[in-house]
């Protein structure tokens, strides 16, 4: 066939010659040369076998591009995307070099004698250098943790603007803040019954008012407790009984629901912190083996109460000794590198 194209170019080079092509003219090089015809490695393909995959990937082309059309034609062609990711080490198979007890076996428990029972434990929190649970928290979170908060942070200020995002930062911690103090003002016995009635038209409080039937016994409101072996301090909502079960319960706001514990991120950790505390604080005269965890909505829809046992306590606890090891170790080596 090559031989026959360059003929014809050299006489259509030709003064006074020309060849027409002729369309019923065929030509065939199976006879004129010798060797076996070049066979396609797609010719040995088993057609039947992917007809429908030809046909599925036609049917795509078929279609305007778009990047969701790629993906779908790459999972056709190639199959899931595996998201494979580096390996991790659990913290459920991480245990704390220093290991600390959340109950306190030395700690007697003795009816107080010196102060009325009735009257709840309102410790002021004192300026000190002891890190705080919420510090060390804030400190040690996880890279996951800082992406998917930055990341709603920005699309908050995208929404509402850079002055817009600091307003409603600063009224949802007015709420926050007015939804402790009406708390506050209904569980202890100082509290006006005037006062409780107004409180009630919170949406917060309707939102929990089947929480409060059940709580009873309150020994301690907005109190400081300190850790005294692992030197740490922090403010707690609340010590009372839910359900019969002395708790450290701490109250929570939300704007999204939240059915289950997992939902509330390092709460948890947070309430195994208070209850370690208060069992190795010489200033409360009880232990707690329990946390209570209760989220209350601003539309009065019906709060989620998250009750944790011994077992949820103690898993926690182990959390908590290993993000305050994680502290700890961050705060001496930024030390180090402090020049003197």
């Amino acid at each position: 066939m090559k031989v026959f194209q360059t003929i014809c170019r050299q006489l259509r080079s030709s003064k006074g010659f020309s060849v027409e092509a002729t369309p019923y003219v065929g030509f065939s090089t199976s006879y004129s040369c010798g060797r076996k015809k070049k066979v396609s490695i797609y010719e040995e393909v088993d057609q039947d076998k992917y007809s429908d995959l030809v046909r599925s990937v036609l049917s795509l082309r078929s279609h305007a591009r778009t990047p969701e059309s790629l993906f779908d034609e790459d999972a056709l062609l190639y199959g899931p995307v595996s998201k494979c990711k580096p390996p991790k080490q659990d913290d459920q198979t991480k245990t704390p070099r220093n290991w600390f007890p959340l109950l306190n076996p030395e700690k007697r428990v003795t009816s107080n004698t010196a102060s009325d029972p009735s009257i709840p434990l309102k410790i002021p929190l004192q300026r000190s250098v002891i890190p705080s649970v919420t510090r060390v928290l804030q400190q040690t979170m996880t890279s996951e943790q800082i992406f998917y908060l930055e990341r709603w942070k920005q699309r908050m200020i995208l929404e509402l603007g850079e002055d817009g995002f600091a307003e409603y930062t600063s009224n949802t911690f007015l709420q926050g803040k007015r939804f402790h103090e009406a708390l506050e003002s209904i569980l202890s016995p100082q509290g006006s019954s005037k006062e409780r009635h107004r409180n009630l038209e919170s949406g917060y409080i309707e939102s929990i008012q089947h929480v409060l039937k059940d709580v009873t016994e309150v020994r301690a409101l907005e109190s400081a407790v300190k850790h005294e072996g692992l030197k740490y301090v922090g403010l707690l909502d609340c010590v009372a009984k839910y359900q019969g079960k002395l708790c450290v319960i701490d109250w929570k706001t939300s704007e999204k629901p939240k059915p289950f514990i997992q939902n509330t991120f390092d709460n948890p950790l947070q309430v195994v912190a208070y209850v370690g505390a208060v069992n190795h604080d010489a200033s409360y005269n009880f232990q707690v083996q329990y946390g209570l965890i209760v989220v209350a909505y601003k539309n009065g829809s019906p709060a989620h109460p998250h009750f944790m046992d011994t077992e949820l306590c103690s898993q926690y606890w182990s959390k908590w000794l290993l993000r305050l090891e994680e502290y700890t170790e961050k705060e001496k080596n930024q030390k180090l590198q402090k020049p003197d």
